[in-house]
């Protein structure tokens, strides 16, 4: 078993990005890989080996988040979430392309919001975290290639209810 100081270097970058996915906060995830690693020192006795140390990681960071949200209640904004997945813009966009822009990525996140489970997760993995296929199917203990399919069918019925809600 490696030590836990190269577990740490080898995986905290994921579990970072993996909650920065999650929460859209990066002051809160760093927080919460901290938290994540700590717990998993003091049970690293009860790690088994029947998944990957990355899958046991996040599975420790999901239930740190949601220790959290319950000591906290989630009070963020749906703008603050979609700034968190957005990048700087090359040019300043005019006031009516910004209006019509927040209020489709407010449908967006809306929308990615009711997905169902699984879907829900690896959209929001794949938009907001930027992990990739093979890092999103390691994190929910699957196969790349159905973090594919599921991002794929979850994009899918994404642009079917953006486009509903539009008419």
């Amino acid at each position: 078993m490696q030590s836990m100081e190269e577990i740490y270097r080898q995986h905290a970058q994921t579990v970072y990005r993996y909650l920065c996915s999650l929460t859209g906060d990066e002051d809160l995830s760093e927080e919460l890989t901290q938290e994540t690693f700590a717990q998993a020192v003091s049970s690293i006795g009860r790690f088994d080996g029947s998944c990957k140390v990355s899958t046991w990681l996040c599975a420790i960071a999901k239930n740190q988040l949601m220790a959290y949200r319950r000591r906290h209640p989630l009070q963020d904004s749906l703008d603050e979430l979609a700034e968190a997945g957005t990048a700087p813009a090359g040019t300043a966009p005019s006031p009516e392309e910004e209006t019509v822009a927040a209020e489709y990525k407010r449908r967006l996140y809306a929308a990615i919001h009711e997905s169902p489970e699984p879907a829900r997760e690896v959209l929001y993995l794949r938009l907001l975290g930027g992990l990739s296929f093979r890092e999103i199917g390691d994190v929910l203990g699957q196969s790349e290639n159905w973090a594919r399919v599921t991002f794929y069918r979850g994009k899918e019925k994404l642009k079917g209810k953006v486009r509903d809600d539009e008419e």
